[in-house]
């Protein structure tokens, strides 16, 4: 699996998430067409999403895609906005990733983007997979989940996690 160009992107540039961050993403949420209650208790459709979801709600396969990449416009967001040191592409694709599945809420008030803005890298992939629990639980479809976005955000191959 490629990881792709490592170019170092400035505080305040528009970055997208890259083929790879988006594939890592639709791996660990899968997609649901029919509305479902996940481990944490709410009403998800699609590749996660949880705004406005009802029980009895159904999408198109081609709905959930194009849902995704909107969502994935607002998490971006909160990276670009956020995160005040350069990131390089996988970086970026890594924690645009942690925070569609954990909510801006959470990157707020995380150690991981205290640690990130004061330039601390090498602690960021230990930061990631510290939020490997939903209700209390530790999942390991969490625990998963965080090893592959800590690799990502290293730069490394993630595809066998």
């Amino acid at each position: 699996m490629s990881i792709g160009v490592a170019r170092n992107i400035k505080f305040g540039d528009k970055m997208n998430i890259s083929k790879e961050g988006k594939a890592l993403i639709k791996k660990f949420e899968g997609c649901e067409l029919e509305a479902y209650q996940c481990p944490a208790g709410k009403w998800t459709i699609g590749y996660g999403h949880t705004k406005d979801v009802q029980k009895d709600d159904y999408w198109s396969q081609d709905y959930a895609e194009v849902m995704l990449d909107i969502e994935l416009e607002e998490y971006e967001g909160y990276i670009t906005d956020l995160v005040t040191v350069p990131l390089k592409q996988h970086q970026f694709d890594a924690l645009v990733a942690w925070v569609y599945n954990l909510g801006s809420g959470n990157l707020l008030s995380s150690t991981l983007l205290v640690k990130l803005n004061a330039g601390e890298y090498e602690d960021i992939p230990h930061e990631i997979q510290r939020w490997n629990k939903a209700a209390g639980e530790v999942l390991e479809g969490l625990v998963r989940r965080r090893k592959a976005e800590a690799l990502l955000f290293e730069g490394k191959d993630w595809s066998e996690v």
